[in-house]
């Protein structure tokens, strides 16, 4: 689609051809004061190069980002997001998009400790894991707390289940899985034979799903199998690769997040294999993950327990009697110190904190020592 006039679309339009998106009246009720500027409602599909492709009641059309805070990696615009659009314009540009419901944040690899949105407005976050490997639970651990803490409702889906015969072994597998992620769901699915389909299609069917998981996990299987051969879901792919066919940009489909409307109902952000998985201010979502432990931890002596050494530690009694296993104890302080780097990086004022529990912790140590000695004489 080129940038020529688009004509303003009026609000059944809307409506009607904005619906299999997930507009609803809250986002239409957000967007009318933009409305009132003859701006044109739409949600971003694809997002590369400074650009966007966004789906509006009058077709796909592509539009410029610039225009979007596009020095601030939280606020430019991502996959997901509702924006308000210029009807015509070359080239168009996106205004501003619809303040979040949810956010799906990473910490990106770079020595400047930014954050990264992945994808936005979403409220699935489906974790595919592959059973074609030694599963790898403190990674699935990290991805839950990023999920949790973006507000979605997380999902964890092992992938080539057909690789694991024995139904006793894919059960045991399921149950480490479940250990791992209190209060997550735990789906096994073969793409190749069907199997767990239909249970995850239910699922994506009800409002905006994000596919998330390393290179090898089996998303893109998962999302053609889920697309499977509608003829609509099929057209929307081909009209949105057809704005990329224009200027010749964006086949470097690998490295973006692409949204799909679902033959089912609801609609599916795709992204690519994530090779990092950086948490960012995440300490919700790693409570919410690890939430056995932050239980346990009330019951600890000091409300400062670092379930170390401390006398009356909960939390390690619990790992003395076996209710515990160590590893998750592991896992989250990980994660925890992991975070608490990654804000301390970012706010001053818990650097200052830092460093002020170092140092009590160190004359803590210290005095210890100096009374073992003492003893010692």
């Amino acid at each position: 689609m080129s940038n020529a006039s688009l004509n303003t679309p009026s609000l059944s339009d809307v409506r009607q051809v904005l619906a299999a998106y997930g507009w609803d009246e809250g986002w239409e009720a957000g967007f009318a004061p933009y409305a009132a500027q003859e701006l044109v409602p739409g949600r971003v599909v694809r997002v590369d190069r400074g650009q966007c492709d966004v789906v509006t009641a009058g077709g796909v059309l592509r539009a410029d980002t610039a225009f979007v805070t596009p020095h601030d990696p939280l606020r430019v615009v991502c996959t997901g997001d509702w924006v308000a659009v210029e009807p015509d314009g070359n080239p168009r540009y996106v205004r501003t998009y619809l303040p979040r419901r949810t956010a799906f944040v990473r910490s990106t690899s770079s020595k400047r400790s930014e954050g990264q949105i992945l994808a936005a407005n979403v409220d699935h976050a489906i974790v595919a894991v592959s059973l074609a490997a030694e599963l790898d639970l403190a990674r699935i651990e990290r991805f839950l707390a990023l999920a949790w803490e973006s507000g979605a409702q997380p999902l964890v889906v092992l992938t080539k289940a057909d690789l694991v015969p024995d139904p006793v072994t894919l059960a045991h597998l399921v149950q480490d899985v479940e250990t791992a992620a209190p209060g997550v769901p735990v789906l096994s699915v073969s793409a190749e034979q069907g199997e767990g389909l239909d249970v995850l299609a239910a699922v994506v069917a009800v409002g905006t799903a994000v596919l998330l998981g390393q290179s090898g996990a089996g998303k893109s299987t998962l999302a053609n199998a889920l697309l499977g051969a509608d003829t609509m879901a099929v057209q929307a792919v081909q009209a949105v690769q057809a704005v990329r066919d224009v200027d010749g940009k964006g086949r470097h489909t690998t490295t973006t997040r692409n949204l799909l409307v679902m033959p089912g109902g609801g609609v599916l952000i795709d992204t690519p294999g994530l090779r990092g998985v950086g948490l960012w201010d995440a300490s919700t979502g790693v409570g919410q993950v690890f939430a056995e432990i932050e239980e346990l931890a009330r019951g600890c002596r000091f409300h400062d327990c670092a379930h170390g050494s401390e006398p009356g530690c909960a939390v390690v009694a619990a790992i003395d009697t076996g209710e515990l296993p160590v590893r998750r104890l592991e896992s989250y302080r990980k994660l925890m110190r992991e975070n608490q780097h990654i804000i301390a990086k970012t706010d001053a004022r818990m650097r200052a904190e830092l460093r002020k529990e170092g140092k009590r912790r160190g004359a803590i140590g210290k005095a210890a020592m100096e009374a073992k000695r003492g003893r010692a004489r």
